[in-house]
């Protein structure tokens, strides 16, 4: 789908994790009763194709989507009935955000974003939670569950695939700005290629002593 450039010097650091406070207790207890990746899909075409490839080798994924994302899929020609083919997927119908409410039940161990528009990079980095999306990233933080962020704008030059061209883009100092803010958040790892999403995904699976799918089907 997208040809995310490779990271250069001027990339924003591309992975990092913020660090977790030593006075909060690890959650680790809760996280062998949590069984499920919840995927949140945002409003970005950039590297969606890769991303979706990438939650289809993960073991029991479920999808949630921003009302942003639900067009996004069509304009892509991603089919809803295809992602409800191969996983459980929540969709953005509630002012309150009901689906989160799972995160509170042990039902899942790690929350992931990708790809996350500028729009919800910026609005994760400053603690905003208006879109199913965002309240995951918020509420999981709060419970000391790990997310990891694909974040789109992260070099002064970015190339990707429109729906019907390739396209150069160069965000602007605030897009670069907010991803140096969102890596300050607690429980929160920001990566900004799908080969690296797949190395913090690879990275995750191993504390979690679980493996990748040996079939995308």
């Amino acid at each position: 789908m997208s040809a995310a450039t490779p990271c250069t010097e001027d990339c924003t650091n591309c992975t990092s994790g913020s660090p977790t406070p030593t006075d909060v207790t690890v959650r680790e207890p809760d996280a062998a009763a949590r069984s499920r990746f919840a995927w949140c899909l945002t409003g970005s075409g950039h590297g969606l194709h890769e991303s979706i490839a990438i939650a289809a080798r993960l073991p029991q994924v479920d999808i949630f989507l921003s009302a942003a994302a639900e067009e996004v899929l069509g304009i892509y020609a991603i089919r809803l009935e295809s992602l409800k083919a191969r996983f459980k997927v929540f969709r953005d119908k509630s002012a309150s955000s009901v689906p989160v409410g799972a995160l509170y039940s042990d039902i899942y161990h790690t929350v992931i974003v990708a790809p996350a528009t500028s729009n919800t990079v910026a609005k994760c980095a400053y603690g905003f939670s208006d879109s199913l999306p965002t309240n995951m990233f918020a509420q999981a933080g709060k419970l000391g569950i790990p997310g990891i962020v694909f974040a789109c704008d992260t070099e002064p030059v970015v190339v990707t695939r429109a729906p019907h061209e390739w396209v150069t883009l160069k965000p602007r100092r605030i897009e670069l700005d907010n991803v140096e803010r969102l890596r300050a958040i607690d429980h929160c790892r920001v990566v900004c290629s799908p080969a690296e999403l797949e190395a913090a995904l690879d990275q995750r699976l191993h504390e979690l002593a679980l493996a990748w799918n040996t079939s995308s089907s």
